[in-house]
C-alpha cells in the first residue's frame, strides 16, 4: 500500500494541505550515491521523499554493501527522530533526489496540527516491515532468478499501485551493480539473470524504464504474491485502526477516528510560546 494512500483515504483535506506545504517548505536536492542520512549519526530530521529514488543499506569496513530496500516518491525514508540516540543504517540517493527534511520541532508541531498523521505514519511503518521480511526470504531462501524477478515484480507492482505504470513500463533507475546490492548477488550473476529473464521474454530494462510485457509470467518466475503490499487495503484500516489504538483511550482524549476531521473532544496541547510571545 503507498503511503500516498494511506495519506489520501485516512487524512482530512486540511491536515493534507498543512502536509503538503510543510513538505514544498523543507525540499531539498542529493546528487547521485550521496548520503542524507549515515550510519552512526545522530538522527535530526526526518526524511520524505519527493522525487527520484533513495536506497536504505548498510555497508562492511571492507566495502561490501547491502541495500536494505528502495524509498520510492511520496514514502518516509526514516521516522526514527524520536526513538534512536544513532542511525543503525545509511541512506542515499540513487540517482538525483529531491526530499522534504523536517526537523524535530517541525515534526512535532505537525502531530499538533495533524492528528491522523501519528497513526498513517504508524501504518506505513507496519507496511514497510511487510516489504522487509519479504526481502529476507528472497535472500534466506529464494535462488538468483527469483531474487531478481521477485525485485522487479516488488518495483512494478508499487509503482502500479501509485498510479505510474504506463503501457506495461514504469520508472526503474537502479543500476545492474544496486540491484545486485539488494538481491546479496554479483553484479555479473545479475546480468546473466536479467539476460535469462530478457530472453524469456519476461522483461526488459532500458534507460531507466523497466517493461513488463507479462507480468503474470514473471511473478511466476519469481513465486511472487502481491498480499504483502496490501495494496487496496486502505478503505479497511478506520476501523481497525480505531479498535487497535481507541479502546483503552479514555474518552476524553482519544483523536478523532482515522479520516474524519477533528472533533470537539480531541484535546490538543497548545503550541509552546514563541519567544517574541514570551517577552
Amino acid at each position: 500500500m503507498p503511503f500516498t494512500e494511506l495519506l489520501n483515504t485516512l487524512m482530512p483535506p486540511a491536515e493534507r494541505m498543512r502536509w503538503e506545504a510543510c513538505l514544498a517548505r523543507h525540499a531539498q536536492d542529493y546528487a547521485r550515491n550521496s548520503d542524507l542520512v549515515r550510519e552512526g549519526a545522530v538522527p535530526e530530521k526526518m526524511h520524505i521523499v519527493l522525487a527520484g529514488w533513495a536506497q536504505r543499506y548498510k555497508q562492511l569496513e571492507d566495502g561490501r554493501r547491502q541495500i536494505l530496500g528502495f524509498v520510492l516518491p511520496g514514502e518516509v525514508c526514516n521516522l526514527d527522530l524520536f526513538t534512536l540516540m544513532r542511525a543503525d543504517h545509511s541512506i542515499a540517493a540513487v540517482r538525483t533526489l529531491t526530499v522534504a527534511e523536517i526537523d524535530r520541532d517541525e515534526v512535532e508541531r505537525l502531530l499538533l496540527d495533524c492528528p491522523h498523521l501519528a497513526r498513517i505514519l504508524c501504518l506505513g511503518e507496519i507496511i514497510a516491515k511487510s516489504r522487509q521480511h519479504e526481502w529476507i526470504l528472497s535472500l534466506g531462501q529464494r535462488v538468483a532468478i527469483e531474487r531478481v524477478a521477485h525485485l522487479l515484480c516488488e518495483i512494478f507492482e508499487r509503482e502500479r499501485l501509485r498510479g505510474r505504470v504506463r503501457g506495461q513500463r514504469c520508472d526503474f533507475p537502479p543500476t545492474q551493480a544496486q540491484i545486485a546490492e539488494a538481491v546479496g548477488l554479483t553484479p555479473v550473476h545479475v546480468n546473466r539473470m536479467l539476460h535469462e529473464l530478457r530472453r524469456g521474454q519476461r522483461v526488459e530494462i532500458a534507460n531507466r524504464r523497466l517493461f513488463v510485457p507479462d507480468f503474470d509470467a514473471l511473478a511466476q518466475v519469481a513465486t511472487f504474491d502481491a498480499r504483502y503490499l496490501h495494496g487496496g487495503e486502505a478503505e479497511q484500516l478506520p476501523a481497525r485502526a480505531s479498535a487497535l489504538f481507541d479502546k483503552d483511550a479514555p474518552a476524553g482524549v482519544r483523536p478523532p477516528p482515522l479520516g474524519a476531521p477533528p472533533s470537539s473532544s480531541y484535546r490538543r496541547r497548545p503550541h509552546p510560546p514563541s519567544q517574541a510571545q514570551a517577552r
